[in-house]
């Protein structure tokens, strides 16, 4: 769930900053890049203004609002088991919030700087891992202030509706959103719009802003901070290990959505994993489990059930998370984390039920 916040110019701050930013680099490795100049002229074009402008056309031409409408009818139609969740008015309402938060969106990618290769090796050595503004993207803190207060409006929405719970689905609205805008772009557009979304969905989700901001009250030095430093970027290699452990533990475990095998599923549960840690590391930076305790616990609350998965599976899912966690660090790191992670693994006990194996 998204908190307003702010971020001051401090080192610490603009290190985790830096590694916020690094989540968004384009993907190239979905594209077929070999010798083929043909992918590097349609890289070349679609970055810039008017390429920015056709792929904006496209989405245009589906129309933003509609789409906004269509996620927030399928997230409904997800929840059959609390059909009461949302009725027309309410997805009307949170399709026009949603459709605010795309129109600034695609109003900031559209004032996107182009980009200028001219081989594959300039490509990879220049963008490959290079910093955001060589893709024209702007600064991660000014893109988040940008969205802020339209997601907290949208946020604001889910709140009042008939049923607080509905709160929980934003993530899954904006997902199907961005599915349906992806849908229509070629690889490259795919490429070069893809970061946007991703950080949209990840903004509503993970608490990266707050995150960068707890960092202020530590030096360079402190051991917190560079636990956090070191973790921060095997964010997405955990979620994966922990994914396939918990993909091969219940191979036949079914949710609303499907099994863990499947891609979207898969999806749900990289992003969820990354904010079990993100919420970890706010925990250590604070020096206090309150964020924890207080947010993402309401926050499962709200959303098992009507997803179809057990706190059992949750309460497991977590355990597995804080062991691999632990795996990865030195002894007297260790020492310093248990204290966060066994007060995750408490927040999340339960009178466990029989999970499906």
């Amino acid at each position: 769930m998204l908190v307003s916040s702010s971020l001051i110019e401090v080192p610490t701050v603009n290190r985790l900053v830096e590694l916020w930013s690094n989540r968004y680099l384009p993907n190239l490795k979905t594209l077929p890049l070999g010798q083929d100049t043909q992918i590097h002229n349609e890289l070349r074009h679609a970055s810039s203004a008017q390429g920015r402008a056709e792929t904006l056309d496209k989405i245009r031409a589906q129309r933003i609002d509609k789409c906004c409408r269509l996620a927030a009818i399928r997230v409904k139609d997800l929840y059959t088991a609390s059909p009461e969740i949302l009725d027309l008015g309410e997805v009307k309402q949170l399709a026009d919030a949603a459709t605010n938060v795309y129109l600034k969106l695609f109003e900031v990618y559209q004032s996107s700087l182009p980009i200028d290769i001219s081989s594959t090796e300039q490509l990879q050595e220049t963008y490959g891992e290079s910093a955001l503004s060589a893709w024209g993207i702007p600064k991660i803190e000014k893109l988040a202030d940008e969205l802020e207060p339209l997601i907290l409006e949208l946020q604001e929405k889910h709140k009042i509706s008939k049923d607080w719970r509905t709160l929980g689905f934003i993530t899954t609205q904006i997902n199907f959103s961005n599915a349906l805008f992806l849908d229509i772009l070629t690889p490259v557009e795919r490429v070069l719009i893809n970061p946007y979304l991703n950080f949209l969905e990840e903004q509503v989700a993970l608490p990266l802003k707050r995150l960068c901001g707890a960092a202020a009250k530590h030096v360079l030095s402190s051991p917190e901070f560079e636990l956090v430093m070191q973790m921060l970027p095997i964010t997405r290699d955990i979620s994966a290990a922990v994914c396939a452990r918990l993909t091969k533990g219940f191979p036949h475990y079914q949710g609303r959505r499907g099994t863990l095998n499947d891609l979207a599923v898969q999806h749900s549960c990289m992003r969820d994993l990354d904010m079990f840690q993100i919420y970890l590391w706010l925990c250590v930076l604070q020096g206090n489990l309150t964020t924890v305790e207080q947010e993402l616990v309401a926050l499962c609350i709200m959303v098992l059930e009507n997803v179809g998965i057990s706190w059992a599976l949750a309460s497991r899912w977590n355990e597995v998370l804080m062991d691999e966690i632990l795996h990865r660090v030195t002894p007297s790191q260790q020492s310093l984390l248990a204290p966060y992670t066994n007060g995750m693994i408490r927040a999340f006990e339960y009178d466990r039920v029989p999970v499906q194996r």
